[in-house]
């Protein structure tokens, strides 16, 4: 059995978790505050929420990212997780991400896979999560590496190139070729929360007239839980650079707009910045003016297409002969037999 902790926020942690635990041989249960989806058919269990308006010394002095004092609804999380591991005897422990689950697991003698994030992590929670772990797990290619990481890091890192529920996935059937000038402007947002405004995309959308704009997610938005269809039949796509988003930009071979968010340690400006080192993207660090709309448009399109080196396609797969290997090492009988 492995256990794997899913992050609640945005949805890129829980579709990449279902697409590795689809190329696991081992049983894998997901812990999360999440709701289990319809499609997951494996063992679930839920977390109660922890979140709190006024924490009282939630990093431990610095040590840690999460472990507010005297908070119910954490210690009964933590108790879960505890419980679980105690009951199940897991062979491997996957945290996708919180610092404090990979952590816990260890200390209950379980080896940990951690998902690696972008961007600065260097405090000390981080340090603490990157050097218990067995494994980082990286969902970025090799010659793209977040740079300034300890050897001891690298030592331990499998690229896998990004991951999506859409790799291999067959395109829908769209009439003609996509637009080299005009045509269809697909704004993703996403589910993790947005810095665009209504007001921006309208003005976006007055300056490029003969572009039409759909925006999936954000403020004002219907949230379209399968938006595979609109992002191959749109001529350029919108986003931000979340590690989910672009995986689907990447899966679809669609000209992109990248426009990093702001977001703890850095994470998504990293990415951003390792998608224009490599050219696989049109990237501004904050939304453009009105005014700067047409000539981005034409340079997204323009760009070469360069996807597959971000995106092979078996990401997933990589991803899950890691887990695969490291559940089956020499020693977890050994490790399961209750003392």
């Amino acid at each position: 059995m492995i256990g794997y902790y899913v992050h609640h926020q945005g949805r890129g942690h829980l579709h990449r978790a279902q697409c590795i635990a689809a190329q696991v041989a081992e049983p894998v249960t997901v812990l999360s505050s999440l709701p289990q989806p319809a499609e997951w058919r494996g063992p679930w269990v839920p977390l109660p929420p922890d979140t709190a308006d006024d924490p009282v010394d939630h990093t431990a002095r610095g040590r840690l990212h999460w472990v507010p004092l005297h908070h119910r609804g954490h210690r009964e999380r933590m108790g879960r997780i505890a419980e679980w591991i105690r009951a199940e005897h897991p062979a491997l422990f996957v945290s996708d991400v919180s610092v404090e689950a990979a952590t816990l697991a260890r200390l209950m003698g379980v080896p940990v896979v951690v998902a690696a994030m972008r961007g600065d992590r260097r405090d000390e929670a981080h340090r603490l999560g990157y050097d218990l772990a067995d494994a980082l797990l990286a969902p970025w290619p090799h010659t793209l590496p977040e740079p300034g990481w300890p050897a001891h890091w690298y030592a331990k890192t499998v690229h896998t190139g990004s991951i999506s529920r859409y790799d291999r996935r067959p395109r829908p059937a769209v009439g003609g070729d996509r637009a080299r000038t005009h045509g269809e402007v697909v704004v993703m947002l996403g589910a993790g929360g947005a810095d665009v405004t209504p007001a921006d995309l309208r003005a976006a959308a007055r300056a490029t007239p003969g572009w039409s704009w759909t925006v999936l997610g954000g403020a004002g938005a219907a949230w379209t839980e399968d938006p595979w269809p609109v992002l191959c039949r749109a001529s350029v796509v919108v986003t931000h650079a979340g590690q989910n988003a672009v995986a689907e930009c990447a899966a679809a071979r669609v000209p992109t707009v990248v426009i990093p968010q702001d977001r703890p340690h850095g994470e998504q400006h990293a990415t951003a910045r390792a998608l224009r080192a490599a050219n696989l993207a049109s990237v501004r660090e904050t939304w453009p003016s009105a005014g700067e709309w047409p000539a981005l448009l034409a340079e997204a399109v323009a760009r070469p297409e360069r996807w597959a080196h971000w995106c092979p396609g078996d990401g997933a797969e990589r991803a899950g002969r890691l887990l695969t290997e490291l559940a089956a090492r020499p020693g977890r009988q050994a490790a399961c037999v209750p003392r």
